[in-house]
């Protein structure tokens, strides 16, 4: 007598052919390909949306005399200009970078190539994190007290220090991810080679990874120039760029944008348009520069 059948055998089986599982396969890359896609569209519609509407609504306004002339005292007056909001744009970004960015570089060297895990290196990276979240008008207003009533006088080097401040824990954290990713087969071959520590990690580690360190310098230089807090705490809001950050007024796009884009008066609202335009244009260009540095360094190396 026969034994009985075991019930799963009359459960149906799974097709594990060869022609089955490539269709699976094909169906599940297509699926994923078309997911993948259209969550690049979901993020890029808002950008583009952005970007349009700002080279629509700035354009009309975008001129040279733009960039060069000086801002109207009357909010009423129609025309340019935003020269010195330009002008100081650069001055307070290029100023709280030369801060910023040696200090960010050094701080993430020592947090990988020599505080590792250690307790004070553990502590920087807690602190970096916190000061990567912190309000940036908490920034503007430590270094009100820190600074502007210590020497009694709003200024563009207090403008300075406060994006700098926002800028550094940006800073040390790219640049301390870029530099885990080096392989230490090249320290490795540098010891080898009888280099010390600092040689090696100036000579080989940072420029192994100053494409990504550029790219992270970007990234906090992107964020302080379109800062306005800050700027109205520590500076105000002037109509003049001085040369001399010690003294006298500064102002930036930023700060133009909000100072013009809450006004009723349509030709305000037309110099906010150009003057976003205007700070968008400047990111980029120095995006495109830094790309351009970034790769002929790469190519120098090989």
């Amino acid at each position: 007598m026969s034994s009985p059948t075991p019930t799963s055998s009359f459960l149906p089986q799974p097709d594990l052919s060869g022609r089955s599982l490539s269709a699976r396969r094909a169906f599940a890359d297509r699926a994923a390909t078309a997911g993948i896609a259209l969550c690049v569209l979901v993020a890029a519609f808002p950008l583009a949306l952005v970007v349009w509407q700002v080279v629509e609504r700035g354009g009309s306004a975008m001129s040279p005399s733009f960039l060069i002339d000086d801002i109207p005292r009357n909010y009423r007056n129609a025309g340019p200009g935003m020269g010195p909001a330009v002008l100081g744009t650069l001055l307070l970004t290029g100023m709280a970078a030369l801060i910023s960015i040696p200090i960010g570089v050094l701080g993430a060297v020592y947090l990988n190539e020599y505080g590792k895990n250690g307790p004070l290196a553990r502590f920087i990276r807690t602190m970096a994190d916190v000061m990567t979240g912190v309000p940036s008008i908490m920034m503007g207003l430590f270094v009100y007290v820190a600074w502007v009533l210590v020497v009694g006088e709003k200024n563009g080097f207090g403008g300075a220090l406060s994006l700098a401040c926002l800028m550094l824990p940006i800073v040390i954290r790219s640049t301390e991810e870029m530099l885990r990713l080096v392989p230490d087969e090249l320290r490795q071959a540098s010891a080898a080679l009888g280099a010390r520590k600092w040689r090696t990690t100036m000579t080989v580690v940072l420029p192994t990874a100053s494409s990504g360190i550029t790219s992270g310098a970007l990234l906090a230089i992107a964020r302080a120039a379109g800062e306005t807090a800050p700027i109205i705490v520590t500076v105000g809001l002037t109509f003049a760029a001085n040369p001399d950050l010690f003294s006298g007024g500064n102002t930036t796009l930023a700060a133009q944008i909000y100072r013009n884009a809450t006004q009723p008066f349509a030709a305000a609202q037309e110099r906010a348009w150009g003057a976003a335009l205007a700070l968008i244009g400047i990111v980029f260009l120095f995006t495109i520069l830094s790309r351009v540095i970034s790769a002929r360094f790469a190519i120098d190396r090989r």
